[in-house]
């Protein structure tokens, strides 16, 4: 088997210690990594700091952290079938799935180096005797605890534009699936960034991630996964005030309406629930029809979900395995309980009779008011059920604590936008499931988390603002 290393202060580093990465396609040992342990947290600490107060991020023209950036994106897309075919063992996901997310690392820095020398502050008129202005800062020293459902571009989502905004970062990467993110990180190490400026450690989280976050030089936090986890880091968080970005999932809810085109409403559910195994915060996880075309819409999902194809993913079959035995059987409790509850399983349901981690694509019939209507899954569910009128269906799409992204299908544009108006949540989209990309801005609100990732908004998740104001002596 493969052995992997953290990365820290520019150094590979082993430890006596060792974790072991399951193939979720086969339940079968793939590779071991190097377990990061509370020394290995204050040594990344130590080297980010260092970093920081040479002023080599910070103090050197903004264009000269644009080169780092585009630098990284060019390792990254010459690795990219490299890291591709590891994260795909390791997480289970489609090749061609995996593929894509090396080149979405990518694009997070070719974006972002756009961005790097265009943070610019404000002058602020006070009259003839006062000169007065903004500056954007970095923070310093930026945590940032990836998840294990898309590791190498969740973390080139938010180190990039960390990095270009001059911050050192301090990564912990998921126990879960972390080879695929050392990949990432040989390629950064290849480039002219300054050392000690990233550092990456796979530990368990309880651990090496509680430790960064309580860490006396944490100056941000940034993460992604669960909301027990999020709430936990924020109660830590709180006793330094440390500025965070949270984004803790969603139960996300497409309407379709009268007008819709039904086959583009099928390509959505497709995507929107079946990518990745649903293993995807902002997943379409509950489809809203009207009841005039109720059956029909149903009809037409059942039969899409049926004839999906289950695999491992490097054969790129339509729907691959979760990623551990853990999240398999979660997924399928919560279908259980479901059943329990008098929901009705039009399709799936369970686990195929072969190895790995696999859960059939699964569509259930319930109401508004069971739980499998209102709490994530994370898994292949789909949850299908009618409205009677379009004010009701704002109230079922909003009937959740979560707020992260919802949808729209129709073609009345008058009727789209009073509706996305009143839809709880970050992002709409509106005839195509995930229409947006790296340059739209993503987060949520309630339980979804708070502030925001992508687009030119996210970079000033990675800055505080300066005013200085000055009194001229006459």
């Amino acid at each position: 088997m493969e052995h992997y290393l953290n990365y820290i202060d520019g150094r590979w580093c082993d430890n006596d210690s060792h974790l072991t990465i399951m193939n979720p396609s086969t339940d079968e040992p793939f590779a071991t990594i190097a377990k990061a342990d509370i020394n290995d947290a204050d040594a990344a600490m130590a080297a980010a700091r260092q970093c920081v107060k040479s002023g080599v991020l910070s103090d050197v023209r903004p264009a000269e952290r644009t080169k780092w950036l585009l630098q990284i994106a060019a390792a990254i897309r010459d690795i990219t079938e490299e890291g591709a075919l590891i994260c795909c063992r390791e997480n289970g996901k489609s090749l061609n799935d995996a593929r894509a997310e090396f080149i979405e690392a990518a694009r997070y820095f070719e974006y972002y180096a756009g961005m790097a020398d265009k943070i610019e502050g404000i002058s602020v008129p006070l009259g003839k005797d006062y000169i007065d202005f903004t500056q954007y800062v970095p923070f310093g020293i930026s945590v940032q605890i990836v998840p294990w459902n898309f590791p190498p571009s969740i973390c080139a989502r938010s180190l990039a534009p960390a990095l270009a905004a001059g911050n050192a970062v301090v990564v912990k990467s998921p126990e879960i699936s972390p080879a695929a993110m050392t990949v990432l990180f040989k390629a950064i190490a290849s480039t002219d960034l300054p050392q000690g400026a990233v550092n990456l450690l796979c530990g368990e989280g309880s651990v090496v991630g509680a430790h960064l976050v309580k860490h006396q030089e944490t100056n941000q936090i940034v993460f992604t996964g669960s909301v027990p986890t999020g709430q936990r880091i924020l109660q830590d968080a709180a006793l330094k005030a440390t500025p965070s970005v949270m984004e803790l999932g969603g139960k996300s809810a497409a309407i379709v309406f009268e007008d819709a085109d039904i086959k583009g409403v099928i390509d959505s559910v497709k995507a929107g629930i079946y990518f990745n195994a649903g293993q995807v915060c902002s997943a379409m996880s509950r489809l809203l029809v009207t009841k005039n075309r109720y059956e029909e819409v149903k009809s037409a999902v059942v039969d899409m979900a049926n004839s999906l194809t289950i695999g491992q993913g490097e054969e790129n079959f339509d729907l691959t395995p979760l990623v551990s035995r853990e999240q398999q059987q979660r997924v399928l409790q919560m279908i259980e309980q479901a059943k329990a509850d008098g929901a009705k399983i039009l399709a799936g349901g369970a686990a195929p009779d072969r190895a790995g981690y696999f859960v059939q694509a699964t569509v259930i019939e319930a109401t508004p008011d069971m739980a499998i209507a209102r709490e994530e899954v994370f898994g292949p569910v789909l949850v299908i059920m009618p409205f009677d009128t379009e004010q009701q269906a704002i109230a079922i799409a909003n009937n959740t604590d979560f707020g992260l992204v919802s949808g729209i299908f129709g073609e009345s544009i008058s009727q789209t936008l009073r509706v996305a108006n009143q839809l709880r949540g970050g992002q709409v989209f509106v005839n195509e499931w995930y229409a947006g990309g790296i340059e739209t801005p993503f987060g949520g609100v309630g339980l979804s988390g708070f502030g925001r990732e992508k687009g030119q908004e996210a970079i000033y998740s990675y800055v505080q603002t300066r005013n200085i104001a000055i009194r001229l002596q006459s």
